[in-house]
């Protein structure tokens, strides 16, 4: 996500649960496909749009039921069954290689790349190293007695612990300097991504004809994956930094750019009215209502852009960001689980540390206190003000004078902690005892051995021996039935062109793993999400590892899954399944959580059982929440695709990597837009109407 994206890390659960993360709103939106909830004895009775909708309902599956008798025969007849027919199938190679050599060989000489790219470059390696450069001047005791005092002035007390154990580890693992590199480079691309994010939002937010032009362009910045845009960047910029900070703000600024677009156009009418009749001009307007009512969705935004960013982290390493990312992709390179661990380790609590202070920030999700204690949120008394951000600035200045005075600018050395040993031992110790010869449940291969065998496989031949008209047909008609004609035509059309692109049979093998990964992850998602929402205390025991899972980089947590499951398609499933499971759980937490008290008072009154309220009364009315956490489950999966490629999940994801190792631009490109194709049929098939319709489709 993402958060993710989010990776990434698009990955992105809390604000999807709040209002829209990633391409989809909130869960608090209208039940209108359940109206009242059926009571537990059954005799709620239907409201008249109930009724009209299963009556449409049972009309789309009569004439559904008459297309396919009369369908059917006649493409069976006509073009029998397989594959897509090469026939009618489009080669891009020669037009996408002509494209790719003439950047090489015009990216030194060409005006457009001389005076435009050759000055975007500069800007930015200019800005990244001018950070850099403070955070080095203000030293290890700067850095820390700063951030973590604008932590407490921000988020309390608690948050600035977490911060200030964050950068004191980040020194104890011998990280500080990649640590400060990473920093800098975030702080430059969030910034140039909440800039993006915010010009694009206010276009939309304020005509309907630019959100509906952006909606389109947001979708596919969000899941087309970032390996497959990260070779065209790399072709015109080449390797190093500024290739990577804009492949983050390709990544990390539709969260912005949609959630400032929401809070504008979700801006009170009464208020809006009141401020006009007082004469206000449309700037005015602007600048005194729309935005400071916008404003815990713009702080929104800009959490997610801080969580997707940081997720592409180690994935910019790969094109020349360094940094923490570089440490883990060289750690992964040789294997080595522990140094990628410590390398791994700051940039989650980097992310913990950002997600807490700018949802503090943005109102956060803490229930609200009728006595707080002073200091528990939002910082003492004595930081308020402005004359708290000067004595956080003087105080700062001091300890970063009394660093450089110690002659210690950058961690010491000799208070680094070695954990990679210790950690090494450990995954040894898991895969000898875990991978294979446990009693009774057998070991970690055999049940990647027959979840290949019993899932995938059969998936996979199952999608590839299907005739590609039924594909369509099937696809047409599951969208229809939650939909309307424009959302098949548009999922169809999708699918389509993913044959048209030639890669019909690696499409088929990657929606297998899609599937597989996708009910996988709703079964576990959903259980852990109903149990977390019944169990204030379990929900409290269960964040911090869902934050963990959330901003942990892909690329470390694929070492213990291929230790433990080889290699192969079913690990890449696994990958993809511990990456989006954090926002499942948490969107349907919130979801149930959030059904109507009212309704499940009355159940109880009438001698429901936990498990009727349950069936009966929460989960219909939390359904606009399952579907989110649906199409949630779907992005981010698909976002991991590419990463399993890496360890044997093949398909498009191969392709995609392939393709950035190679510089075949036709073979990389071409995959990722297969996978927002993909992505893309899939959304519509999972997303109703009337969810496209409070969204402003």
């Amino acid at each position: 996500m993402s958060a993710t994206t989010a990776p990434a890390r698009e990955r992105t659960a809390e604000s999807a649960a709040a209002g829209e993360a990633g391409r989809s709103g909130g869960p608090g939106g209208s039940t209108d496909s359940t109206g009242s909830a059926e009571s537990p004895a059954g005799t709620a009775k239907s409201t008249p749009r109930q009724a009209l909708l299963r009556y449409r309902g049972l009309g789309k599956l009569l004439l559904l039921a008459v297309a396919a008798a009369v369908l059917v025969p006649i493409a069976a007849a006509t073009w029998g069954s397989g594959m897509w027919p090469g026939s009618l199938s489009v080669d891009l190679s020669e037009p996408l290689g002509k494209v790719s050599d003439w950047i090489i060989d015009n990216r030194d000489s060409h005006p457009l790349f001389l005076y435009f790219f050759g000055h975007i470059s500069n800007a930015v390696v200019m800005s990244v190293r001018a950070v850099y450069v403070v955070l080095l001047t203000l030293g290890w005791t700067g850095v820390t007695a700063g951030v973590t005092l604008v932590a407490w002035r921000v988020a309390g007390r608690r948050v600035a612990a977490v911060a200030l154990l964050s950068f004191a580890l980040s020194g104890l693992l011998g990280m500080w300097v990649p640590t400060m590199q990473t920093l800098a480079l975030m702080v430059v691309s969030v910034l140039a991504s909440v800039v993006v994010g915010a010009l694009l939002g206010l276009a939309g937010g304020l005509s309907d004809r630019m959100f509906r032009l952006l909606r389109p362009v947001l979708d596919t910045m969000q899941v087309l994956p970032a390996f497959a845009y990260l070779l065209p960047v790399v072709l015109v910029f080449g390797l190093g930094v500024p290739a990577a900070l804009l492949t983050t703000v390709v990544y990390a600024a539709p969260p912005m750019a949609r959630l400032t677009a929401l809070g504008l156009r979700g801006a009170d009418p009464g208020v809006l009215e009141a401020v006009s009749s007082l004469g206000a001009t449309g700037r005015q307007r602007l600048l005194t209502a729309r935005l400071p009512l916008a404003r815990r969705e713009l702080l929104l935004g800009l959490n997610q852009t801080i969580m997707m960013a940081l997720s592409m982290a180690v994935i910019a390493c790969m094109i020349g960001a360094g940094g923490l990312g570089d440490r883990v992709y060289q750690a992964l390179a040789s294997v080595d689980v522990g140094a990628a661990l410590a390398a791994a380790i700051p940039i989650v609590l980097l992310a913990i540390v950002m997600d807490r202070m700018t949802a503090a920030a943005g109102g956060g999700d803490r229930p609200a206190r009728t006595n707080p204690k002073p200091g528990s949120a939002g910082g003492p008394r004595l930081l308020r003000g402005w004359r708290g951000w000067a004595g956080i600035a003087v105080v700062t200045a001091a300890l970063a004078l009394v660093g450089r005075l110690a002659g210690s600018t950058v961690w010491p050395s000799g208070w680094v902690v070695e954990i990679a040993p210790p950690v090494n031992d450990f995954k040894e110790w898991m895969v000898d005892h875990l991978y294979s010869g446990v009693p009774v449940v057998g070991g970690t291969a055999d049940w990647a051995a027959n979840f290949t065998s019993w899932v995938l496989d059969p998936l996979r031949d199952g999608l590839t021996a299907l005739p590609w008209w039924g594909a369509l047909l099937i696809v047409a008609a599951l969208a229809w039935l939650i939909g309307t004609w424009r959302t098949a035509l548009t999922a169809v059309l999708a699918l389509a062109a993913i044959g048209v692109l030639g890669v019909w049979k690696p499409s088929m093998d990657t929606f297998s793993q899609v599937i597989a990964a996708l009910v996988v992850t709703l079964i576990l998602g959903v259980g852990i999400g109903i149990l977390a929402s019944g169990s204030e205390r379990f929900e409290r025991l269960l964040r911090p590892v869902l934050d963990v899972m959330q901003t942990m980089p892909q690329f470390v947590y694929l070492i213990p899954v291929v230790a433990l499951f080889a290699v192969g398609r079913a690990p890449a499933v696994a990958a993809a399944v511990v990456y989006a499971l954090p926002a499942v759980i948490r969107i349907t937490t919130q979801g149930l959580r959030q059904v109507d008290p009212a309704a499940m008072e009355s159940a109880r009154s009438l001698g429901a059982t936990r498990w009727q309220i349950l069936r009966q009364v929460q989960l219909p009315l939390a359904r606009p929440s399952m579907l989110l956490a649906v199409n949630q489950g779907v992005v981010l999966i698909l976002a991991v695709v590419v990463i399993g490629g890496l360890v044997g999940g093949g398909a498009l994801g191969y392709d995609v990597v392939t393709g950035l190792a190679t510089g075949d631009l036709d073979l990389g490109l071409v995959a990722g837009v297969a996978i927002v194709c993909l992505g893309l049929t899939l959304d519509r098939v999972t997303q109703p109407t009337e969810r496209r319709a409070r969204k402003g489709a």
